[in-house]
């Protein structure tokens, strides 16, 4: 449900930027929408998680700086900013903390060793840096209307893709199997 909550301000984005060919206007839904999105997370858990805060101040400052500046390249780095800060943040975590930020969000469902969550982390930041230099790519050789289309798809295909990958990884190494369901046996 809050991968859903979460995705939903770019999903009326980009309906709003396609309805309206407006990059600014779809850029105030886009705030209203984050808005609402930050209202909700507390109403519902009483708090507002630090992932969720910084989302929100980055697109206020990117996406308040386009509708200011009626420019909307401020809004083209929004993204990648906040890829590479969720890049730096899980390398900086294990190296100046000697922690392990995937471990501490992830630790209680999944049980692997320090030096799996440790690829884990080095891999996903690795996968927010890529993503945040490619949307850049995109946002600076492509239309206005392939990165606004890329924000809807690209985003998720890229998470997907790395979930698969850290799936396929877990099972090479060991630490995923396939689940057998049998019938249960009877005594005789």
């Amino acid at each position: 449900m809050k991968q859903i909550l979460e995705y939903l301000p770019i999903i009326i984005f980009t309906i709003t930027y396609f309805y309206t060919r407006d990059i600014f206007f779809a850029t105030l839904i886009l705030l209203i929408g984050l808005f609402i999105q930050v209202c909700f997370e507390y109403f519902i858990e009483k708090k507002v998680s630090k992932k969720t805060k910084m989302i929100f101040g980055i697109s206020l400052l990117f996406g308040g700086s386009t509708l200011f500046f009626r420019n909307e390249e401020f809004l083209f780095w929004r993204p990648t900013v906040i890829n590479w800060i969720f890049s730096v943040t899980l390398l900086s975590v294990d190296f100046f903390r000697g922690k392990n930020l995937l471990k501490m969000i992830m630790g209680k469902t999944i049980i692997l060793p320090d030096n799996v969550w440790r690829r884990l982390s080095r891999g996903w930041s690795l996968g927010f840096f890529i993503s945040g230099l490619l949307n850049i790519i995109i946002a600076y050789n492509f239309t206005l209307d392939i990165w606004v289309s890329y924000k809807l798809f690209g985003g998720f295909l890229i998470t997907l893709t790395y979930i698969v990958i850290m799936m396929i990884f877990l099972w090479r190494v060991g630490y995923l199997s396939l689940i057998h369901i049998s019938e249960p046996t009877r005594p005789l």
